[in-house]
């Protein structure tokens, strides 16, 4: 078989996953996590130091997703819930997310969704941000493994 025989564009990639997922506007993401859900930030450091964050939100950063959330991984986030868990990813603009969530679904989360617009859009629909904690990690600490972030 030819070398991209069976190649997708990103926008295909993207409305595979997007048909496979529950997306949420940024209202619609607060109230699930009012309700229980669990907000993950996948974006990088930089981008939360640069840009804010969701207080209450979960950091584990799109390197590492899947080998935080797996189950049976040593490696898993002890703050996110079992595979019935509701978790809503959001990243800077709503497509890293989508692609992420899809992929949570393969490993078996059956309530996994994402931020439409992401982090640009709960910031511009007026909900609430703050910096982003000044916690620099031991040399010795996973990416991803801290509880839930908390306004500084």
């Amino acid at each position: 078989m030819a070398v991209g025989a069976n190649r997708q564009t990103l926008d295909q990639l993207l409305e595979v996953a997007r048909a496979r997922i529950r997306r949420y506007e940024p209202a619609e993401a607060l109230a699930a996590v009012e309700n229980g859900a669990v907000l993950i930030d996948i974006r990088s450091d930089h981008d939360r130091e640069r840009d804010g964050i969701v207080p209450g939100s979960l950091h584990v950063p799109r390197t590492v997703l899947e080998w935080r959330l797996e189950p049976n991984s040593d490696w898993r986030n002890p703050h996110v819930g079992g595979l019935d868990q509701q978790l809503i990813l959001i990243c800077d603009h709503g497509c890293s997310s989508t692609l992420a969530a899809a992929t949570l679904i393969e490993l078996g989360f059956t309530r996994a969704g994402d931020v439409i617009g992401g982090f640009e859009a709960w910031s511009q629909a007026g909900l609430a941000t703050t910096s982003c904690p000044r916690l620099q990690r031991q040399p010795d600490e996973p990416a991803g493994m801290r509880a839930p972030d908390r306004a500084p």
